[in-house]
């Protein structure tokens, strides 16, 4: 943690809270307690509409938000201010997870996507919580890592009382890795559900209206990713010098990293933090800011979702697709795969195997008004198509308290 704080600050706050050591009645538990973690920003947005459901579906309930990282802790607060309790989920040792347990006192654990610990499991079984893991997801990669602890990890799987797939694929996973039958259930994926910030959009639509010339937004980009998209930039100037790129790199300690690259490398640009407009001379604006990825794809033309051009497996490709979003990916899928499949099916999205190639593409599609129509509407139908596993999620929420009374 203190190696963690040199890069944000935020990380040398709340350590006891690491161990789950908590002030004297931290934690309202004079009413039934239901917890969700969502171990960062990515797992908190898809869990949002589902909390939202939940807590108008059960208002003798207390909710409780767990996070691990400090991003997600601040937009616990910044989306559900008071209406839950929010903690960091301890260290995975005996003693924080007893504590925690003690103080919360959960009659149900929801885990978003895959965060399995096996002493938070285990005590949690142990004191008859439900565990219900959703928006359950598996890459190739991930599902290889759990086979090697292959004892331990069949021991987390059948102490769940519902896993709930995204994808059949998914669910072949977690069947080889010891799942049993009868708790998993395939409901596709929430991000397909995440609801859309009115404010964000029309900040964004009005800024592509204003400043009337292309935009590329390249999100999420992660480290070595900045060069390689900005290779691909400096080529499409040459045919559209009116360009505008916003570059939002992954990780909010990189901002000022990335803004010295684009200071090596000549470019004219503004920082989003800086609040200054985006004049005509500008290049490329930086979004060195948080909580704000749909105000940036509403504004753009074209996007395109890193971690994709370097082997880290794609950021949420379903962010852009929910605004109707052509999309462009370099090769790396593998943490979206299902998705992805979707998306070049239905002719959204295109996928380009190196910076050049990313170029090229973008190019025709910018320069191709029907074209990104076309990669629009497809986003949105496949979007529309496959909605609805926030619902069947609540349902299986609802199924789990109601089997207990």
């Amino acid at each position: 943690m203190w190696w963690r704080s040199f890069k944000d600050s935020r990380y040398r706050q709340r350590w006891l809270e690491r161990l789950a050591f908590y002030p004297a009645g931290n934690f309202d538990n004079s009413k039934p307690v239901i917890v969700f973690h969502a171990v960062s920003v990515g797992e908190l947005h898809a869990a949002v509409p589902l909390i939202h459901a939940c807590q108008q579906a059960l208002p003798e309930w207390t909710f409780t938000v767990t996070t691990t990282t400090v991003t997600g802790s601040a937009r616990v607060k910044e989306i559900f201010s008071d209406s839950v309790q929010h903690c960091y989920m301890p260290y995975d040792s005996p003693g924080s997870v007893k504590r925690f347990l003690r103080a919360v006192k959960p009659k149900i654990l929801v885990i978003l996507e895959t965060e399995l610990w096996p002493n938070l499991l285990f005590y949690c079984h142990q004191q008859k919580c439900k565990l219900l893991l959703l928006n359950a997801r598996l890459s190739p990669k991930s599902f290889l890592n759990y086979q090697k602890y292959a004892g331990l990890t069949s021991a987390m799987l059948k102490s769940l009382d519902v896993v709930a797939a995204q994808f059949e694929q998914d669910a072949k996973h977690f069947r080889v890795l010891g799942t049993p039958e009868n708790v998993l259930h395939i409901t596709g994926t929430m991000k397909f559900d995440q609801e859309v910030d009115q404010e964000q959009l029309t900040a964004g639509l009005a800024m592509n209206q204003e400043l009337q010339r292309p935009i590329l937004v390249a999100g999420s980009t992660r480290e070595g990713e900045e060069e390689k998209v900005l290779a691909a930039f400096r080529v499409l100037l040459k045919s559209l010098p009116e360009l505008l790129l916003i570059l939002i790199p992954r990780h909010p300690d990189r901002f000022k990293k990335v803004a010295n690259l684009l200071s090596d490398q000549g470019y004219i640009f503004v920082q989003r933090s800086s609040q200054e407009k985006v004049s005509a001379d500008k290049q490329i604006l930086l979004g060195d800011s948080l909580g704000e990825m749909q105000f940036y794809y509403a504004s753009a033309d074209l996007a395109f979702v890193g971690g994709s051009l370097v082997n880290t497996g794609c950021q949420n490709i379903i962010e852009p697709a929910v605004l109707g979003l052509p999309i462009v990916t370099g090769p790396s899928l593998f943490n979206f795969k299902a998705v992805s499949d979707l998306l070049i099916n239905s002719g959204a999205m295109q996928l380009a195997t190196n910076e050049q190639e990313f170029a090229e593409k973008t190019l025709v599609i910018l320069q191709d008004k029907n074209l990104r129509q076309n990669m629009a509407d497809a986003a949105g139908a496949t979007v529309a198509e496959n909605r609805g596993a926030t619902e069947k999620q609540k349902q299986l929420i609802l199924q789990a308290i109601h089997s207990d009374q």
